[in-house]
């Protein structure tokens, strides 16, 4: 859970310099933000922290920033000034629903799983939540490493519902149903969500490691060599190079 949520939270970092209701921040604020985005994203936690921390010391009450801190924190695993600072954001603006998810992300990753899925459905609930696919996803991902694979398999489903493009619903519902057993019915799924996401990387990745389990040999090595074609080098496509292997000539 911690990889796949990482990788949402880090994709969520756009557009998070906007001002505050209309407040410039001060000189050097946004900057000090940027620069910890830029850490972020290359993986530099410590130096992200302390540009963030930067930030925050010209504009101590700006949530955006704050949420950037949050995120450096979690990906540090450091759950319990994640916790302390999303709910400062709450604190300040009780409507901002992404901090509510993020707060119920870190407390899961801290181990109070039960408090962490309900701040993720009071914030799948919110009228105004931007995102509610992910919220769902994060719950169907939650009941699933606690091995809750009916439950899980209910929340991708209402996270594809809400958005049928999203490619880590239509993974994590395949996931669950095979965990369920039920892998024939996993490939039909992936099957309509590699048209639905537009041949999706990780859909496509799934889809031919479902093949694969199924016996479909000739079906998986088209898709993985698909995959390898496009992207070689990745970490997608290496998983792909050595699901290759499995295949029998």
């Amino acid at each position: 859970m911690t990889n796949r949520l990482m990788l949402s939270f880090l994709l969520a970092l756009a557009c998070l310099e906007n001002p505050v209701n209309g407040q410039i921040p001060p000189p050097g604020a946004e900057a000090y933000f940027e620069s910890g985005n830029r850490h972020l994203r290359n993986g530099r936690m410590k130096q992200a922290i302390e540009e963030f921390k930067r930030a925050l010391k010209l504009a101590p009450k700006n949530p955006y920033y704050m949420k950037g801190l949050g995120i450096a924190y979690l990906a540090h695993n450091d759950f319990k000034n994640a916790i302390e600072i999303y709910r400062k954001i709450l604190e300040i603006n009780p409507y901002y629903v992404d901090a509510r998810n993020d707060l119920g992300t870190a407390l899961i990753l801290s181990g109070k799983r039960e408090e962490g899925k309900q701040e993720i459905l009071n914030a799948f609930q919110d009228a105004t939540n931007p995102t509610p696919e992910v919220s769902a996803r994060n719950l169907g991902q939650a009941f699933y490493e606690e091995r809750k694979y009916a439950e899980a398999l209910q929340w991708f489903q209402a996270s594809a519902a809400r958005n049928a493009t999203y490619p880590d619903a239509h993974v994590g519902m395949a996931n669950a149903l095979i965990s369920l057993g039920r892998l024939e019915q996993a490939v039909v799924q992936l099957e309509q969500a590699a048209r639905d996401t537009r041949e999706d990387p990780e859909v496509v990745l799934a889809l031919g490691e479902a093949f694969l389990r199924a016996g479909r040999f000739t079906d998986a090595r088209q898709r993985l060599e698909q995959l390898i074609e496009k992207e070689a080098s990745s970490p997608r496509g290496r998983r792909a190079a050595e699901l290759l292997k499995a295949i029998p000539k």
